[in-house]
C-alpha cells in the first residue's frame, strides 16, 4: 500500500536527508492508524515530499533492542510520565548491518533529545558503550541506575519508510513485532516466557518529527481527519501488551480503542518461521469487531 501510494514521490539519499533535517533534538507526534486512514494520510501530502530512497528501495528494516533494569526502572519512570525519563537502546538497520547505540531523554515541553554512536558489540549487549551510556543520562540529568547493570528487555522489529516534508519529517512504520528476547530475567507478574511475541496487523505506526513546537503539514492534515496523537511507545507499550501485569495507565486508552488481540484457541498459536515463536496478532479494533458481529 505505502509503495503504490508513494511511487510518483521524488526520491532523496541518505546524506541530503540527514543534512536537512536529522532532528536529533525534536518534537514527536505519533499516531496509530489502519491502512485506510493511511492512505488518506498520503494521498493529502505536499507534492514537494520526498521518500529516503537508497539503492533503488524506499522500506528498510529495523531492529531495536531495549535495555531496562531488572526492576524495569526506564519503563516505570514513563508509565508514571516523570519528565526525567529515558530510553536506552541498540538500533540496526538490517539491510546494511550498520548498529548504532542510543540514549533518548527529555528536555522542557515534551522535546526529545536523541543521542547515539556507532556500536560494534552485539546488538543485545552495551559493552563498551556502557561509559557513553553514563555520561549521556547525568549529561541530561536523568538518575539513573549505571549502565552496567542494564540488559535487554523488549525487542521490535519493523520496515520504516522515511519522508523528508517542506516542514519536517515523516515516518511510517509497518509489520511491527514485538518480541521477548532470550534470556530475558526480570519480577513481571505474568511475564511472558522468552521468544513470546505480538504482531501489528493492518496497522502503521506514523510518527512526525519537526525542530520547533508547532505542527507539520502532515500533523494538520490529520487533525483536520479528527485524528489526534496517540500515546504509543515502541518500547512502553510492548512491553505492556507482553506482560499484561505491568501497569499501563498512559497507553489504556490507546491500545482498548486502537487495538485488539485476536484470540487464538488454547493450542493455536500461530508460529511466524522467520521469529522461530508462536505470534499473537494484534489487530484495528474496529476490524476485530466487525469480524467477530
Amino acid at each position: 500500500m505505502i509503495a503504490d501510494t508513494l511511487g510518483h514521490l521524488a526520491p532523496v539519499g541518505l546524506a541530503e536527508l540527514d543534512a536537512t533535517a536529522a532532528l536529533q533534538t525534536r518534537r514527536d507526534r505519533k499516531y496509530v492508524l489502519d491502512v485506510a486512514e493511511c492512505r488518506e494520510l498520503l494521498a493529502g501530502l505536499d507534492p514537494a515530499t520526498r521518500v529516503l530512497e537508497i539503492d533503488g528501495a524506499r522500506t528498510f528494516a529495523y531492529e531495536s533492542t531495549y535495555f531496562d533494569t531488572p526492576g524495569l526502572d526506564a519503563f516505570h519512570l514513563a508509565a508514571r510520565r516523570r519528565r526525567r525519563r529515558y530510553k536506552v537502546r541498540t538500533r540496526t538497520y538490517v539491510d546494511s548491518g550498520t548498529c548504532f547505540v542510543e540514549v533518548k531523554t527529555r528536555a522542557g515541553r515534551g522535546v526529545t533529545v536523541k543521542e547515539r554512536r556507532a556500536h560494534d558489540a552485539g546488538p543485545a549487549e552495551l559493552g563498551a558503550a556502557d561509559g557513553f551510556v553514563d555520561q549521556r543520562l547525568t549529561a541530561a540529568g536523568v538518575d539513573a541506575a549505571p549502565a552496567r547493570a542494564l540488559a535487554p528487555t523488549l525487542r521490535s522489529a519493523y520496515r520504516r519508510t522515511t519522508l523528508l516534508l517542506p516542514d519536517g519529517r515523516l515516518t511510517l512504520d509497518t509489520d511491527l513485532v514485538w518480541t521477548v528476547p532470550a534470556g530475558t530475567r526480570h519480577g513481571v507478574s505474568g511475564a511472558g516466557p522468552s521468544g513470546t511475541a505480538v504482531r501489528l496487523d493492518g496497522l502503521v505506526v506514523v510518527e512526525t518529527k519537526t525542530g520547533g513546537p508547532g505542527p507539520s503539514s502532515a500533523d494538520r492534515i490529520l487533525w483536520r481527519s479528527g485524528h489526534r496523537p496517540d500515546r504509543i511507545s515502541k518500547y512502553a507499550t510492548g512491553l505492556t501488551l507482553l506482560h499484561p501485569g505491568l501497569p499501563d495507565a498512559p497507553w489504556r486508552r490507546m491500545i482498548r480503542h486502537r487495538l485488539a488481540t485476536e484470540q487464538i484457541p488454547e493450542g493455536h498459536s500461530r508460529p511466524d518461521p522467520a521469529l522461530g515463536t508462536a505470534v499473537t496478532p494484534i489487530l484495528p479494533s474496529a476490524h476485530l469487531a466487525a469480524r467477530t458481529h
